[in-house]
């Protein structure tokens, strides 16, 4: 399966809530609502206070067994099925201010969503408080100054089809029904990544409604220390109504698909891949997966973008397809928007994940050896075991400039398993297990870890995420949200 026909098609159905769920949280107008607190322990929200809320914000707020919760509880990857006591709305800075007042007053666990995909669930919780941004979507882009104003709900395809109507963009992920906000937060890695930076290097402003309530203006000038906590430091500072980025001049681009057989050849494929990526122009960007088509035929597969002149693409990009015969190549001029899918998101993934990763310096023959054994041993064809191309000037950003540490790594490495909401059990244990083994195996040859594609259950991983950069977001945490009410993240705890 293609991760792009993963990611962006859209899902039917979610199986229904489990009656002990549904009974535990649900709630008529006027009645006290059972909820969770931030340690997990129970928490009585009086009728009144929840009136109150509903009655100040623009937005809606929404209580098991009303009209539209279970659409609006909904993550993109269902694998989760989250259950929250309260969602609120937002349709502005207002509303995000005040539902985060009412959080903090109330002790209330509380997640916050933007695009709701995060791959471990964090976009929702049981029994808490969800802070939903999503109808706050609209993109204003100056083409004069080259900067664009992003609302925290916002999608990549809404940011890609809005600045691309002045020839115009931002480094912004590889699949369209990302969330602007957790991709940028975590740093941001993308096709134009290689020539212009992450997502967060090219983050220039911001406004944040912070844990105990206030707005704040963030730029280089205004809260400084606050704008290089956001640039890689995940959401655990507040919540951003908006993101402020530079724009940069981006046209048609030469890219596409090309992808090979998965045959005894996949080591060498492997290796060649490896040896053309490390030295390739800052222009051009190469992600692999190893993967499986609709027919189960494993492949190779390479998602290609060249920035540079379109007079050399053919030259630059000949080595690749010298790698073997095709079996699909789609390599063509085309709109940024078509290489970014920008057309196609639905917010819903048609299959749910599990998924764990690393950042790779060098694929080492060692290294080659066991993802490509890895992935030839998986039974199921629902698994996936692939790698962001990085390096170039995001190498080149000192790792003490930003929040986002790890600079040195060439590759962002995922391992996934997909299956269908409504598999068995011993179906998602299988998969959940190869990824589990995968990453077991390849993890003593990583050296860091991204922000965005590490889970909850990774609680050791910090310090492979945030480096040396800990103890300074550490304290910026505590000047900022020293009781961790924003914690369904890459948890930093306040110094």
């Amino acid at each position: 399966m293609k991760r792009r026909t993963f990611v962006a098609a859209g899902l039917a159905a979610l199986g229904a809530a489990s009656l002990r769920n549904r009974r535990a949280f649900a709630a008529t107008p006027g009645a006290d609502l059972n909820a969770v607190g931030l340690e997990g322990a129970p928490v009585v929200l009086k009728g009144a206070d929840v009136d109150d809320l509903r009655t100040v914000l623009r937005g809606e707020l929404i209580a098991p067994g009303q009209a539209g919760y279970d659409q609006a509880r909904r993550l993109w990857n269902p694998a989760f099925d989250r259950h929250p006591a309260l969602i609120a709305r937002c349709v502005g800075a207002a509303d995000v201010k005040r539902a985060v007042s009412f959080a903090a007053a109330h002790g209330l666990l509380t997640a916050v969503r933007g695009g709701g995909h995060s791959f471990g669930g964090q976009s929702g919780c049981d029994g808490g408080l969800v802070i939903d941004l999503s109808p706050m979507r609209a993109v204003e882009v100056d083409p004069t100054t080259r900067q664009a104003r992003v609302g925290g709900g916002a999608l990549l395809a809404n940011l890609d089809r809005e600045a691309q109507a002045f020839g115009l963009a931002t480094p912004a992920g590889v699949v369209a029904d990302t969330g602007v906000a957790g991709l940028t937060l975590g740093g941001g890695m993308g096709r134009l990544g290689r020539k212009f930076g992450l997502s967060c290097d090219n983050l220039i402003g911001a406004e944040v409604i912070t844990a105990d309530g206030r707005w704040l203006k963030v730029s280089a000038r205004d809260n400084p220390d606050l704008l290089w906590g956001l640039r890689g430091g995940a959401g655990n500072f507040g919540v951003v109504t908006e993101f402020v980025f530079a724009l940069h001049e981006v046209g048609p681009l030469y890219g596409g698909t090309l992808s090979f057989p998965l045959d005894a050849t996949a080591r060498r494929l492997l290796r060649n891949y490896a040896d053309f990526t490390a030295s390739a122009p800052d222009e051009l960007y190469v992600g692999l997966d190893f993967d499986t088509d609709a027919h189960g035929q494993r492949l190779i597969e390479l998602d290609v973008t060249y920035y540079g002149p379109q007079k050399d693409a053919e030259r630059v990009v000949a080595p690749l397809r010298r790698l073997g015969k095709a079996h699909e190549d789609s390599l063509a001029m085309a709109p940024y928007t078509k290489l970014q899918g920008s057309d196609d998101a639905p917010g819903f993934a048609h299959h749910a994940m599990y998924l764990k990763g690393g950042l790779v310096k060098d694929m080492t023959p060692e290294f080659i050896d066991l993802a490509a054994g890895s992935f030839e041993s998986g039974k199921l064809e629902t698994l996936g075991l692939g790698f962001q191309q990085i390096g170039g000037v995001i190498g080149r950003v000192k790792p003490r400039d930003t929040a986002f540490w790890n600079r040195g790594a060439l590759y962002s490495m995922h391992i996934y398993g997909l299956w269908k909401p409504d598999a068995d059990q011993d179906t998602v244990a299988r998969n959940k297990d190869w990824v589990r083994d995968t990453f077991q195996k390849l993890e003593p040859l990583t050296h860091g870890r991204y922000v965005n594609i590490t889970s909850l259950e990774d609680h050791n991983a910090l310090s492979a995420v945030y480096g040396d950069n800990y103890q300074r977001l550490a304290a910026l945490k505590k000047q900022y949200d020293p009781t961790n009410l924003f914690r369904l993240n890459a948890n930093i705890k306040p110094a």
